[in-house]
């Protein structure tokens, strides 16, 4: 798929680990992720995002088998590039894999792929996903060498890691930044995305971004939904993505 600067509709895909993780803390049956995933498709979420992770701290691998079966909007796995992840992938067939750096002792995700180490690794990973008609994207920085070299290996997306935005949202540099990202992608013909960290309180500058087509939103939208629902907290954000987007 070919980027498109400047669209004017923005999807949103909702993260469900936190679903998972909430699960997980009492290793029993529920909250279901997958259950979570047909909440959020009824709210307009535009696709689902599910992080497999290498320890198993959330999403399992029956996880994805039944989001597979039961979602209706494109589901978007999150995944270290590993032999079993690639293995996964290739049984499953998502739409989309978007390779994630991935350290055992972190708490979430803190920054983005180093898509410059060993680049004939990644290269045959994202043929390999290519090949089983897979889209792929790549979590990275908001830097310019990051973004050409993601051009280079011919992935078909960058997800601009937005939080350095998120921790300093004042700061004129973490926005421009990714607005002059993407627009740099873009010209390159890569298909822009964004997530990480993001609100309704600072959801909407990014929005504004017209080259990004795509956030990837999790965390902030299952703690708003401890207090409002989950169907009324996927509608919030989508309120706070299209004011800015208008």
């Amino acid at each position: 798929m070919a980027a498109s600067g400047g669209a004017a509709y923005l999807r949103l895909f909702i993260n469900i680990d936190h679903v998972a993780t909430l699960r997980q803390a009492r290793h029993a049956d529920e909250p279901d992720p997958a259950a979570a995933a047909v909440l959020c498709e009824s709210a307009g979420a535009d696709g689902i995002t599910a992080h497999l992770r290498e320890d198993r701290r959330h999403i399992q691998d029956a996880d994805l088998d039944a989001l597979a079966r039961v979602t209706r909007t494109p589901l978007n796995l999150e995944m270290a590039l590993t032999d079993e992840m690639l293995a996964i992938a290739e049984r499953l067939r998502p739409h989309q894999v978007t390779l994630v750096p991935e350290r055992r002792q972190e708490v979430t995700t803190e920054g983005g792929l180093d898509v410059t180490r060993e680049p004939d690794r990644m290269a045959e990973g994202l043929a390999r996903l290519a090949a089983a008609g897979i889209r792929t994207s790549l979590f990275i920085d908001p830097a310019p060498r990051m973004i050409d070299a993601s051009a280079a290996l011919h992935a078909t997306a960058i997800e601009l890691h937005t939080g350095q935005y998120a921790h300093a949202p004042a700061n004129p540099a973490t926005l421009a930044a990714l607005r002059d990202g993407a627009a740099h992608a873009c010209a390159l013909g890569l298909a822009v995305h964004a997530g990480h960290g993001l609100t309704v309180r600072n959801v909407g500058p990014v929005a504004a971004i017209r080259d990004i087509q795509e956030l990837n939103i999790g965390h902030s939208i299952i703690s708003r939904a401890v207090f409002v629902g989950l169907e009324a907290a996927v509608r919030e954000m989508r309120t706070a993505m299209e004011q800015e987007r208008r």
